[in-house]
């Protein structure tokens, strides 16, 4: 299926009842926008004993991600329609979530606690995660995965691309890092633009969302719920004492078949 959260795009392979396809060759082949499919993350369905299914996170590159939120919440909404209830649990990396259809036909996806800790982000070293030592005065949160969080006068003034790539990799960083850059637009709101590991610009970041208003909060910038515009669309953040909840629209675009042509090359 290709599937997106406020043009946070997916494709979604669903393996439940076999094991699990995906590689990284495969997952590279097709996050190609010009040979393959295209997408920001996939994210693969897979059977589990203790919820109703699992999934598992796929950059763009190739490499693994260890949380994804708006394609938790589309794969949610999906799995909805197909047990026919208004709320699901899964697993991921980050153990067992869950995910519910508000009355307005939002998903909210609860991601879990916030990771607090240097080491838990991770950090290469020591430092305080409000005020990393860099410059720009960052601050890190770990959702799954890492990430780094500027607040400035005006995100829509960031070279993306440039200051983006040049934090990605930083020796912060032993495993990269999402960057986001966010400024506050109004009471308890931000407009955010994020530079994701592994993919680059992308329109809207879940996981990326909810460590921005996280580190707003902390910062005093906001209350705990927090709406933030993407340059995709709108995600609302609520830091519950359960975990950091988001909510936003899904859609399902078109579903398709791989031919075993293409799954011979990049098997």
């Amino acid at each position: 299926m290709k599937m997106h959260g406020a043009g946070n795009d997916f494709v979604i392979v669903d393996s439940r009842g076999r094991g699990a396809v995906t590689t990284a060759t495969l997952a590279a082949a097709l996050g190609d926008r010009h040979r393959g499919v295209g997408f920001d993350q996939l994210a693969e369905i897979r059977d589990a004993a203790a919820a109703d299914y699992a999934l598992d996170f796929w950059n763009a590159d190739g490499s693994r991600a260890g949380a994804c939120g708006n394609a938790s919440r589309c794969v949610a909404d999906h799995m909805m329609g197909v047990l026919g209830r208004d709320a699901v649990t899964f697993t991921t990396e980050r153990g067992t979530l869950e995910a519910v259809r508000r009355a307005d036909g939002f998903v909210s996806v609860n991601m879990g606690a916030p990771i607090l800790d240097w080491q838990g982000v991770p950090l290469a070293e020591e430092a305080d995660l409000l005020h990393l030592p860099l410059p720009g005065d960052p601050a890190a949160v770990g959702m799954g995965n890492p990430h780094c969080v500027f607040f400035v006068p005006d995100a829509e003034a960031v070279d993306l691309a440039r200051d983006g790539a040049a934090i990605e990799h930083h020796p912060l960083f032993p495993r990269a890092t999402n960057v986001e850059y966010a400024s506050l637009s109004g009471p308890d709101r931000l407009r955010m633009r994020v530079w994701e590991r592994g993919t680059g610009i992308t329109l809207a970041c879940g996981s990326g969302a909810c460590a921005t208003a996280v580190a707003a909060h902390r910062r005093g910038l906001t209350g705990r719920q927090v709406t933030l515009d993407l340059d995709g669309g709108t995600l609302e953040i609520d830091w519950r004492d359960d975990g950091v909840w988001m909510a936003g629209p899904t859609a399902h675009v078109f579903d398709g078949v791989l031919t075993p042509a293409f799954l011979s090359r990049h098997a």
